[in-house]
C-alpha cells in the first residue's frame, strides 16, 4: 500500500463510494419496478434468479430473501442451465437475470430457449441498452458511477446496489402480499428466531397437577406445605368454585412474617395478593418474558378467562427453551 494512504482511509474511501452508489438507486424506483413487482405478484410458480459469478451470490442471497419473505424463489446457476437445468424452469415461473454490464455470455445464451418458453424476464443491469436488457420485459437499473475497487476491476459498488435493489423489492413485495410475522414464523421454524416467533405460552407451562393451588380458606401453614410441595414459590389461591381469587408469594410471606401473622390459623385469603402478573396461553412465550421482565417478576398465571387458570410458566422454562 502506498505510504499516503492508510488502511483506515481506504476502507472508509470504500464505504463512501458504496453509500453513494445506493443513495442514487431511490431516483429510479418507478414504473418499472412497479412493473417487476406486478409480474411477479401474478406468478403462479417461482420466481428464478439467475447471475453469473459474483452476480451469482448476490442473486442467492436474493433469492433467500425473497423465498423467506412470501415469495417463493430459486437461484439456478446459468452455466448449469444450458447444459439440463433450464428444466427447473416451468411455464408458470418468472426469471430475474442479474448482470452488471448486461452482455454476460452465460445468461445471453438462455435467451433464445427462454424466448421459446415464453418465460416472462426481468433484469437487473447495469447497462439499460445491453442485450440482456432488450430481451427483458423490464429492466431495473443497477448502474454505478464508479465501483469502491481502486483499479475499478472487482465488483464492489455495483453488487451492493443489486443487492439492495433485491430487497427493495423483496420488502415491496412482502409489503403487497400482507406477510405477516406468523407468516414469517412459518418460514423460520429452526434456531432461536424460530423459538421466538412459534413458541407459545401454552407449549411450556405447566399444568394441571403441577398448579400450585389452594382453596381460600386454607390456613397460611398447609399453603406453605402446597408451595414447597410445587417450588414455584407461589400458589394460587381460589374460591369455592375453583375462580382464582389471588396468589401468594415467597414476598407475601416474608411480609406476613415481619407482621406477626400467625400460620396455623390465618387464612390464606387474609394475606394473600389479590393483583398479580397473567397471561393467555396463546401468547407467544417471547411475550411471556417481556411480561415478566416489564413486571419484575418470575412466574405468571396463564389464564384461559377471566377467572380460570390454565398453568403456570417460570422465567427458567423460558430459558431452558432458549426463547431468551
Amino acid at each position: 500500500m502506498s505510504a499516503d494512504i492508510s488502511i483506515v482511509d481506504s476502507a472508509k474511501r470504500t464505504i463512501e463510494i458504496e453509500k453513494n452508489a445506493v443513495a442514487t438507486l431511490a431516483d429510479r424506483i418507478g414504473p418499472e419496478f412497479e412493473q417487476a413487482c406486478a409480474m411477479i405478484l401474478a406468478c403462479t410458480g417461482r420466481l428464478v434468479v439467475t447471475g453469473m459469478g459474483k452476480s451469482g451470490h448476490i442473486g442467492n442471497k436474493i433469492a433467500a430473501t425473497l423465498s423467506s419473505t412470501g415469495t417463493p424463489a430459486l437461484a439456478l446457476h446459468p452455466a448449469e442451465a444450458s447444459h439440463g437445468d433450464l428444466g427447473m424452469i416451468t411455464n408458470d415461473d418468472v426469471v430475474l437475470a442479474i448482470s452488471n454490464s448486461g452482455s454476460t455470455e452465460e445468461l445471453t445464451s438462455l435467451l433464445p430457449a427462454l424466448k421459446r418458453k415464453a418465460t416472462p424476464l426481468i433484469c437487473m443491469t447495469g447497462d439499460p441498452d445491453s442485450e440482456l436488457a432488450a430481451a427483458a420485459d423490464v429492466v431495473l437499473d443497477i448502474s454505478v458511477d464508479e465501483e469502491a475497487c481502486p483499479l475499478g476491476l472487482a465488483p464492489t459498488s455495483s453488487t451492493t446496489v443489486t443487492l439492495v435493489m433485491g430487497d427493495a423489492l423483496a420488502m415491496a413485495l412482502l409489503e403487497a402480499r400482507g406477510f405477516t410475522h406468523d407468516d414469517f414464523a412459518m418460514s423460520h421454524p429452526g434456531g432461536k428466531l424460530g423459538r421466538r416467533l412459534l413458541v407459545k405460552v401454552e407449549d411450556l407451562m405447566h399444568r394441571d397437577a403441577d398448579i400450585p393451588c389452594v382453596d381460600q380458606d386454607t390456613s397460611l401453614a398447609d399453603a406453605l406445605i402446597e408451595m414447597s410441595q410445587k417450588g414455584f414459590g407461589m400458589t394460587t389461591v381460589t374460591d369455592s368454585s375453583g375462580s382464582i381469587v389471588g396468589v401468594f408469594t415467597d414476598g407475601d410471606l416474608r411480609r406476613a412474617l415481619d407482621s406477626g401473622t400467625e400460620l396455623q390459623n390465618t387464612p390464606i385469603q387474609q394475606v394473600m395478593s389479590k393483583t398479580y402478573k397473567s397471561i393467555a396461553p396463546g401468547a407467544l412465550a417471547v411475550e411471556a418474558a417481556k411480561a415478566m421482565q416489564d413486571a419484575k417478576v418470575y412466574v405468571l398465571i396463564v389464564k384461559e378467562s377471566e377467572q380460570t387458570v390454565a398453568g403456570i410458566i417460570k422465567m427458567h422454562d423460558l430459558l431452558q427453551a432458549n426463547v431468551v
